[in-house]
């Protein structure tokens, strides 16, 4: 029962993981007729910029390329919504982008990240309950206990394959579950997203317990489920820039006094969307991962608690 319940449970996660196409950007963040006859004309420059910055006036976007310029997609023609990537693979723009993933031949984003975890947890333990059960036999194999057929050899064989996919599934999935601890994908792993005010490692992290319901959701009955049940809509995220580690400092190198005193405790003009919102007023909110009561208050009142003012 305990093989066929994991098993089952594998397959589905791995279906899952495979066949959920990756979500796109929606219709707003694509420029108009005009707006791409406007970019053709302009150079590269001020001018160019300034036609992406009237088109994104109104959109939920709060991250910067390492310049300071707009994220935009020359190939998919539209404004990337945060944490949003172009995948030189499937050559489109995937909202909340991890990574391509050979393994499944699908990209791994917002869609799907949570099946692809799911995949990762349900396969290290359909492997490790087999090298389990497997070891007892492949003792009796080292010790002549088995009878002389070749059938041995499979036992073998057997226990090797779930025990080096043991381990490197194991690796694999404490790295994902050490991502969805901090917010954070791959790609932002590697490299840090980009603010106005500077680029913050942390900038999307909520505290520990927001972070995992921003992937499994508000209902505790799905998490361990195939289905879906991330928050939110992909385009937008709550962004909270708060620096939780002590290695990295209160105030972002090159930011000065004024700067972030006119910027830091502004919000945006337009809010989040309404399915991510509530992630920044319930009253359990920042409390996960810090014990200062500075940064233990809820909601948007406390000043700490600064979000990219886009204009």
């Amino acid at each position: 029962m305990a093989y066929h319940l994991l098993f089952g449970m594998f397959v589905w996660s791995y279906w899952k993981t495979i066949f959920t196409l990756p979500m796109n950007p929606s219709k707003e963040f694509h420029l108009s007729y005009a707006e791409k006859e406007l970019l053709e004309r302009e150079p590269r420059g001020e001018a160019h910029q300034e036609v992406l910055r009237r088109a994104a006036k109104d959109l939920p976007i709060y991250t910067r390329t390492m310049s300071g310029a707009i994220r935009y997609c020359d190939r998919c023609q539209l404004i990337k919504p945060d944490r949003c990537h172009h995948c030189s693979v499937c050559d489109k723009c995937i909202l909340k982008m991890d990574h391509h993933c050979p393994w499944v031949n699908n990209c791994v984003g917002f869609s799907n990240y949570k099946f692809f975890l799911l995949f990762l947890a349900y396969s290290l333990l359909y492997c490790l309950f087999i090298a389990a059960t497997d070891l007892q036999y492949f003792i009796k194999f080292w010790t002549n206990g088995l009878p002389d057929t070749q059938a041995k050899f499979h036992i073998m064989f057997l226990f090797f394959a779930a025990a080096m996919f043991s381990v490197s599934l194991s690796s694999l999935f404490g790295y994902h579950c050490w991502l969805v601890s901090k917010n954070k994908s791959t790609l932002e792993a590697f490299r840090s997203p980009v603010f106005r005010h500077g680029t913050d490692k942390n900038g999307f992290s909520l505290g520990f317990s927001k972070n995992m319901r921003q992937v499994f959701g508000d209902e505790k009955k799905y998490w361990l489920l195939p289905i879906f049940s991330s928050l939110g809509d992909g385009c937008s995220f709550p962004t909270c820039l708060v620096n939780q580690d002590p290695e990295q400092p209160s105030t972002p190198a090159g930011l000065s006094s004024t700067a972030k005193n006119s910027e830091n405790h502004q919000f945006p003009a337009k809010p989040l969307r309404e399915s991510q919102s509530h992630l920044l007023t319930d009253s359990q909110s920042w409390t996960e991962s810090s014990t200062n009561p500075g940064k233990c208050k809820a909601g948007m009142s406390n000043p700490a608690l600064t979000m990219e003012n886009e204009t």
